[in-house]
């Protein structure tokens, strides 16, 4: 298929973006990489009036570190992603996802900020937010506001933006001295949809966990900050701890089913990922899922 007819503009800077944006309001769509906004056109998944294209803003690219945050703008590749010492150092956890999204021809062209407002929930990079306690920032004519990733996204392909509004950047908490992160997902092929999900942080002590935070993705409408983390907190990590934990993770779950998984397969999945997450963190091969105890 083909899109239906549009109308089309190239943005000269951010306030001309905003300007456009507020003139034709929800008929309009934001081009930045154009790797999922272009196939959702063809598939007449959307149909606007007016896309907006924004890749030529060079105000919106880089990745560079402020203070005790990284500040990351949302036309940054997924391919700068992988190649950036800045995130290397202060925020590895996103390296590793990146290197998991699609393919190479998707990483050269597709943008963090594209991912992050499409809101697909088997998207890695959401989960990623999530877990990293990153704060979004947007723009509008009437300035500038901050939101929480946690509060960002409301739903499969549904976020907080609204309609005159531009996601510019992304914040993230410089990793600490004892910060520690996994990542690893379940997907038929590499490249493929993931089919669950898990992108984590966390603070380790010794044996045990100061600091969790748990970011499952492909197991509900958008990515789970899981709860069960806090039963894992300041507390030594035994089979039976952790046994309660992917129990309450089973029961806080709401996933979907789609031709690749049930519901009761993602929440295996799942609870598989939370093992392997706590054993790799703790360097603890007992707790594996399988290990002999």
């Amino acid at each position: 298929m083909k899109a239906a007819a549009f109308a089309y503009a190239r943005a000269t800077s951010v306030v001309n973006a905003l300007e456009l944006l507020a003139a034709h309001g929800d008929k309009a769509k934001v081009l930045s990489g154009g790797q999922s906004l272009m196939p959702a056109m063809n598939l007449r998944l959307v149909s606007p009036d007016l896309v907006i294209d924004i890749g030529g803003l060079a105000e919106l690219h880089g990745i560079a570190v402020k203070g005790d945050a990284l500040v990351i703008g949302a036309l940054t590749r997924h391919v700068d992603l992988l190649r950036s010492p800045e995130l290397a150092l202060h925020a590895p956890l996103l390296q590793e996802a990146a290197a998991h999204i699609a393919h190479p021809a998707i990483r050269n062209r597709g943008t963090l900020g594209g991912s992050l407002a499409h809101a697909d929930p088997a998207s890695e990079l959401p989960a990623c937010m999530v877990a990293l306690d990153a704060t979004i920032v947007v723009r509008a004519p009437s300035g500038e506001r901050r939101i929480a990733a946690t509060e960002f996204f409301k739903g499969i392909y549904e976020t907080a933006l609204l309609p005159q509004e531009l996601l510019i950047a992304v914040e993230l908490p410089a990793a600490g001295k004892c910060s520690a992160f996994f990542f690893q997902e379940y997907a038929r092929r590499h490249g493929d949809y993931a089919i669950a999900g898990l992108a984590a942080r966390a603070t380790v002590e010794g044996d045990s966990f100061s600091d969790l935070r748990l970011g499952f993705f492909a197991v509900g409408d958008r990515p789970l900050l899981a709860a069960a983390a806090g039963k894992l907190i300041n507390v030594p990590v035994t089979t039976t701890v952790l046994a309660d934990a992917a129990a309450a993770l089973a029961n806080e779950l709401d996933p979907h089913e789609d031709q690749q998984a049930s519901p009761a397969m993602r929440r295996h999945l799942a609870t598989v990922l939370l093992r392997r997450c706590v054993a790799s963190l703790l360097a603890h091969p007992d707790l594996e899922p399988g290990a002999v105890q």
